[in-house]
């Protein structure tokens, strides 16, 4: 689905249902990025919207994903003067939670020490931190075991964001180890878990 149109506007909360804002980036783990979205969208009271960054759209069709997806030129199109939405702060404005799956260690790295040059990354360095925020790390096994990974991991932890361990298995490139991104179930039952802390929907 092409976005076009800014986020909705703001109605009463008992009124509207919880906002989900899903990043993916630029790793194979991006695949499952439809699988997930139509997983989420099965939790009851659930809204979803997707920002992508460029090299995440090599992974997946738009057409399988059946909501609104934003990327970089959005952004940019949105903008043309002062009165204009800063769709970053509107996103950011809009979600009441942000998954993050998967994140890759260029992305990692850049939210680890502040970068922010991109539609995703921008959102994300103004996130309101007393909202949840879920990242679920996927990378290469040599590029997860490199020194820099821990502790960047560790920096997103000390900014309160939640980490949704990666898992152990045969990597597309052939590698076995640490890195693949954890499962979409695993995913899905920890943010209905975040979900039901903050009274948000009710067990099934």
């Amino acid at each position: 689905m092409e976005p076009k149109a800014p986020c909705p506007a703001a109605v009463p909360s008992e009124e509207r249902k919880f906002r989900v804002l899903v990043g993916v980036t630029g790793s194979v783990a991006a695949l499952k990025l439809p699988l997930l979205v139509s997983k989420l969208l099965d939790i009851p009271g659930l809204e979803v919207t997707v920002v992508t960054t460029e090299r995440a759209k090599h992974f997946y069709s738009p057409q399988d994903v059946p909501v609104t997806l934003y990327s970089d030129a959005d952004e940019w199109e949105m903008w043309k003067r002062r009165s204009d939405p800063v769709l970053h702060i509107d996103l950011r404005r809009w979600a009441d939670l942000m998954l993050v799956a998967p994140l890759d260690a260029n992305t990692l790295g850049k939210v680890a020490s502040g970068i922010c040059d991109n539609l995703l990354t921008c959102v994300i360095r103004a996130w309101d931190l007393n909202k949840p925020l879920l990242f679920c790390p996927a990378m290469n096994t040599a590029m997860w075991e490199h020194p820099l990974t821990a502790q960047q991991v560790a920096q997103l932890k000390a900014f309160g964001y939640v980490e949704i361990p990666c898992v152990s298995k045969k990597l597309v490139c052939g590698d076995q180890g640490l890195g693949a991104m954890a499962e979409v179930e695993t995913i899905v039952a920890k943010v209905q878990a975040v979900l039901s802390q903050h009274g948000s929907i009710q067990q099934s």
